[in-house]
């Protein structure tokens, strides 16, 4: 009669047998990202937008090319608040904690308080935002795939002018705030293009106010009775929605809007209450505009919707958070070819990123050819930006493609 003894050695017999024809399970290299963020900030309310894009990326990734790689990432998010001061006091922990191979920036305080630190630390930052002339530096360490706010929009004002064919200058005014660097920043990016072209635009007026105003009935009448054309707000939703208030309050329906990606007309829309009452009004920026033709960069939207559980919508602090975050695994697949899965660290995926071309097809359109050197944060050449409007209620492509002017530093 068979003992006890003997039925478990066939039991282990019979394992060892079933497992002699599997393939060996490829050990995967895991690597962490840091993934900073704003959920008590002024950024708030659109914050899960964008970090629902950067988890869904990275959930496609390990699934569909890191096992293939034998490696997976890993996010983890920090609340910044959108402050420099909070971002230096959060770094030094975030770096022995997390010891990420790369950073998922927000905005100007990450750039600001990070910006003389990343080189020693040997870890790069990738941002899903225009970029800043305070980091227009050689050998970057923070890198964006878009050129500066800035830079887009003088794209704008140029297409405008001739699109409007409006004689002598394109008479602007600006709604901004000196309480973040990036913001300062935004505005001497304008001003440094109207003082350059003359020809082109001109900055009726400058208005500083608070970080998030509730009313600017006051400020915006004086930009209309001084005769500007487009009011530019590239700061954030609180301000479209106070200069659009006033805009209705003082009756001036033929004076557009200008915004810019994380402020832009779906995420304003929504928080004016409908996208209908930003009619005639515009975004620019260097990706894809979150509409709803049936693009690819659309598709791989709708695909991480049905398959990795992105809850987030289609707009553009979605397309934000896509394309950070495909240029940082599209870069960790170029450091793995280079340096082997196990070897990569923050200055191998850096130097991956300064010397490989990150094509539009690897980011399904949200970006167009992205390709990095040591020279500034952002590629130089070959820039391009899409502008988007709202016309009979809805949020359509209103130009493609645009050239970006070349701008002189500020």
């Amino acid at each position: 009669m068979p003992t006890r003894r003997s039925f478990m050695a066939a039991a282990v017999l019979a394992a060892g047998l079933a497992t002699m024809g599997a393939s060996p399970a490829v050990a995967q290299k895991n690597y962490n990202i840091a993934s900073m963020a704003d959920f008590t900030g002024p950024y708030a309310d659109v914050m899960t937008q964008l970090t629902g894009a950067r988890w869904a990326v990275a959930r496609w990734w390990n699934a569909e090319v890191g096992k293939d790689l034998g490696v997976k990432v890993t996010l983890k998010d920090y609340d910044h608040r959108y402050d420099a001061a909070q971002v230096s006091s959060l770094w030094p922990g975030i770096r022995s904690e997390l010891d990420p191979i790369v950073v998922l920036g927000v905005g100007g305080p990450d750039v600001a308080a990070l910006q003389n630190r990343l080189p020693d630390d040997r870890i790069p930052m990738i941002m899903s935002t225009a970029g800043y002339g305070f980091a227009w530096l050689p050998d970057p360490w923070i890198f964006n795939p878009r050129p500066t706010y800035g830079h887009e929009a003088a794209a704008f004002y140029q297409w405008y002018h001739k699109e409007k064919g409006i004689d002598g200058p394109l008479k602007i005014g600006i709604i901004s705030s000196e309480a973040s660097p990036a913001y300062v920043d935004i505005h001497k990016g304008s001003q440094q293009y109207a003082a350059d072209n003359p020809d082109v635009v001109k900055v009726v007026e400058t208005v500083y106010t608070e970080v998030q105003p509730s009313d600017l009935t006051t400020q915006v009448h004086r930009l209309a009775r001084n005769g500007a054309q487009v009011i530019t707000v590239q700061t954030n939703t609180a301000a479209v929605v106070a200069t659009k208030r006033a805009l209705q309050a003082i009756g001036r329906k033929d004076i557009p809007i200008l915004m810019s990606s994380h402020n832009g007309l779906p995420a304003s829309g929504k928080a004016i209450g409908g996208i209908e009452q930003l009619e005639g009004d515009y975004a620019v920026y260097g990706m894809a505009v979150a509409s709803q033709d049936p693009t690819t960069a659309r598709k791989f939207y709708e695909m991480l919707r049905e398959k990795y559980n992105l809850e987030a919508g289609w707009n553009a602090m979605t397309v934000m958070g896509l394309n950070q975050s495909l240029i940082a695994v599209r870069a960790l697949e170029a450091a793995v070819a280079k340096v082997g899965a196990d070897k990569v660290n923050g200055e191998a995926l850096r130097e991956a990123m300064v010397s490989t071309t990150i094509t539009s097809e690897q980011t399904f359109g949200i970006l167009p050819n992205v390709a990095f050197n040591t020279s500034a944060p952002f590629p130089l050449e070959g820039l391009t930006a899409n502008i988007a409007t709202v016309k009979d209620g809805k949020h359509t492509i209103a130009a493609e493609n645009v050239p970006v002017p070349a701008l002189n530093k500020w």
